[in-house]
């Protein structure tokens, strides 16, 4: 078969799918919402009183578990889950790897006398054991030491997770070693919860304000394509690594600004349909869903939920897509620059903070409100300029390399966008004075003058922001589609708890004394010493690196650059006291990231290389031949007359398989060696052959082009 008969096939195969069968509509049920998911609700029927009251405390106080209820829970939640038609239970955890991880036990146990019984203890519930030797660990655990223990996070309910032949109910855990490192994603999230939550009420008592559960919050917006799975399982780069190693730019991408919200075709509606579906009755509260800015590329977000559950159901939202995309006979792809040359992919993590009712980064209509509010917003501005390496290092990885300071996502300087009217009104603070536009001249005394009002939407909005404030939250825009929210969100827990107790360590030094004076005081220097992190212009431009640099704003731009803050041993002070990450854990991660990098950018190069040599070569080499035929060459190599336009063309030709035979030869050797710019070699492999893309028949070309994948679905 000619290489083009498969894509040929593939396009015709698509182009006569038939069109989605119409279905009954069936209004989407409110008692749908959560059905698989063991809730509140579902406690109450299956528990006693007592034991839901002990359990519920648990999960919305975060009291320590009575391990002497657990028995009666592991019962309740097995009833419950075989009742929906779950066989098998299994821990489900979120190893270093960025994904997650399950392993699946039976209900079943022989009963001796040749029968069976069905079987979940509160010990199966509250922890179990699985080897860790083979989960990344960065050097906590050797190779040898297997041990790993998984342990009951009740804080995120239990659910269940179906296939076409049953279900298994999944128990949300923590994953740590023999020796009580954590090797998850969860745990540390779980500590840096504490952590804040601790700061936060300290911070609330000087205000005079009884102690209230502390809950933050997170809205995640998860970006991602789709792809018809005939042209995904022809892109060997695609399979192997999420992204396309090669593919010529089309004359149409997404200039035209067409795609961006715009009608969303039948089959993707229906996709999209069923994947909200799938993620209500796993409680997940899937709200939004639209066509993104490139062709091909689309967005779905969530209600706010609680931190650790919006981390949780953002993993199984991805997985959910994945799943669906497949019964669609498409592939959803979360690498974040899966196509060169169109916008890539974030995972936009909208952060807040409330305390009982009252939401920290909501102005209020009163001096009290507003006086709170500035307090958590200059606790913010510290933390951010104070340890924007860190916060970087939390969006590192090889594929958000290639998204970062691209034109649809911010650059690798850290900043804070806070809107003309905020920017004018921290100014007014650290001077004292109300000069500006926003209010009346005058003394700007907090807790006593009024903000000027802001409305829910103050600013306009600001997409080239990596850390944006927009009207009650952050939105923090640098993380990549294919990570999880967890550590991003850990780093910056722990780094505003530090500067909220920084800002209730200079209050506790006052001996007397106005408070609301004591407050300006302290935010007045915070923000003279912090304010040079703010920002409110273009983030892409190259003016404002500049800029950056001369505020003294770390830069860094890739991977193995952003990594180096967890070695730093202020960093690791840090996070070891506040009990987030011990300083081995921190060195860990280190290991664990660089390692991954370094296997990431091997494996791209030698997909490329494989499909350089093994198609693209042998395609350009046919289509050289051919033309040559046709100019009728003699023997020695040497043009015996013909077409001139033809001649000019073998000769561009001939130059460009050359260039891709050299390329693929520095590439393999740099690969050999270890050398730490296979990078550039690579990028070197992609242009020669993406020039040859151009040049070669399309009959010949042996790869789904651009103008197939993003357009054809």
């Amino acid at each position: 078969m000619n290489v083009n008969d498969r894509r040929g096939n593939a396009v015709e195969y698509i182009a006569a799918r038939p069109g989605p069968v119409p279905m009954a509509c069936s209004e989407a049920s409110v008692d749908e919402f959560g059905s698989d998911v063991f809730t509140l609700e579902a406690m109450r029927r299956y528990l006693p009183q007592e034991i839901t009251d002990a359990l519920q405390a648990t999960v919305e106080f975060r009291r320590p578990l009575d391990p002497a209820i657990a028995g009666s829970v592991a019962e309740a939640m097995k009833r419950w889950a075989m009742e929906r038609g779950a066989t098998h239970f299994t821990h489900w955890f979120q190893p270093l790897n960025g994904g997650t991880a399950e392993k699946h036990d039976a209900f079943l146990e022989p009963d001796g006398n040749g029968g069976a019984i069905m079987v979940f203890s509160g010990k199966n519930l509250i922890g179990g054991e699985t080897d860790a030797s083979s989960f990344p660990s960065g050097g906590l655990r050797c190779t040898f030491e297997a041990r790993g223990y998984t342990a009951w996070d009740p804080t995120s309910p239990a659910f269940i997770k179906r296939h076409s032949n049953g279900a298994t109910l999944c128990i949300p855990t923590a994953f740590c070693s023999y020796t009580g490192e954590a090797l998850d994603k969860k745990t540390p999230l779980l500590r840096s919860i504490q952590a804040l939550s601790r700061s936060v009420i300290r911070l609330m008592k000087f205000f005079g304000m009884n102690e209230e559960p502390v809950k933050i919050t997170l809205g995640v917006e998860q970006e991602y394509f789709l792809v018809d799975k005939q042209f995904y399982l022809q892109r060997p780069d695609l399979l192997q690594t999420g992204r396309t190693l090669f593919g010529a730019p089309p004359p149409r991408h997404q200039q035209l600004e067409d795609h961006y919200f715009g009608a969303i075709k039948p089959r993707i509606l229906n996709f999209m349909t069923e994947v909200e579906r799938e993620l209500w009755k796993l409680g997940i509260p899937a709200k939004t869903r639209h066509n993104e800015a490139a062709p091909a590329q689309f967005e779905i977000a969530p209600v706010f939920e609680e931190l650790n559950l919006a981390v949780d159901h953002n993993m199984m939202v991805m997985e959910v897509l994945r799943q669906v995309a497949d019964r669609y006979g498409l592939v959803c792809l979360m690498h974040e620059k899966p196509f060169a040359g169109v916008n890539g992919s974030g995972k936009h993590c909208n952060w807040s903070i409330d305390y009982g009712s009252l939401s920290l980064l909501k102005p209020g209509s009163d001096p009290h409100r507003n006086a709170i509010f500035l307090t958590a917003l200059c606790a913010v501005i510290r933390a951010v300029d104070l340890h924007s390496d860190i916060l970087r290092c939390a969006t590192a990885g090889v594929g958000n390399d290639h998204r970062l300071g691209a034109s649809e996502a911010p650059p690798a300087v850290i900043s804070i966008f806070l809107g003309d009217q905020l920017t004018e009104v921290i100014e007014q603070i650290e001077a004292g004075t109300v000069t500006g536009s926003s209010r009346k001249a005058g003394a700007m005394r907090i807790g006593a003058d009024m903000l000027p009002p802001l409305p829910r939407d103050a600013t306009d909005r600001n997409r080239t922001s990596p850390f944006a404030f927009t009207g009650n939250k952050f939105e923090f825009r640098a993380p990549g589609a294919s990570q999880s929210a967890s550590t991003a969100i850990m780093m910056l827990n722990t780094i505003v708890a530090e500067s909220i107790d920084f800002i209730s360590d200079e209050l506790d030094k006052f001996s007397g004394g106005d408070f609301n004076a004591n407050l300006q005081s302290v935010l007045q220097g915070i923000i003279c010493r912090h304010k040079r992190v703010v920002f409110n212009g273009d983030n892409y431009s190259g003016k404002w690196l500049e800029e950056a640099a001369r505020r003294g704003l770390p830069n860094l731009p890739t991977t193995l650059e952003a990594i180096m803050p967890l070695k730093d041993r202020g960093n690791q002070e840090l996070f070891s006291r506040y009990g987030v990450l011990s300083a081995s854990e921190m060195e860990s991660r280190y290991e664990v990231y660089l390692e991954e990098y370094h296997r990431k950018v091997k494996i791209e190069c030698g997909v490329a290389l494989e499909l350089a040599r093994s198609m693209i070569y042998g395609a350009a080499a046919d289509e050289f031949r051919r033309q040559g035929e046709a100019l009728g060459l003699a023997s020695g190599n040497r043009i015996a007359g013909g077409s001139g336009a033809l001649r000019g063309s073998l000769e561009k030709l001939g130059a460009a398989l050359d260039e891709l035979a050299t390329a693929s030869d520095i590439l393999e050797a740099l690969m050999n060696s270890g050398n730490d710019e296979m990078l550039p070699a690579l990028d070197r492999l992609r242009k020669a052959a993406d020039a040859l893309e151009y040049l070669v028949d399309d009959r010949l070309w042996p790869l789904p082009k651009y103008r197939e994948m993003l357009f054809i679905y």
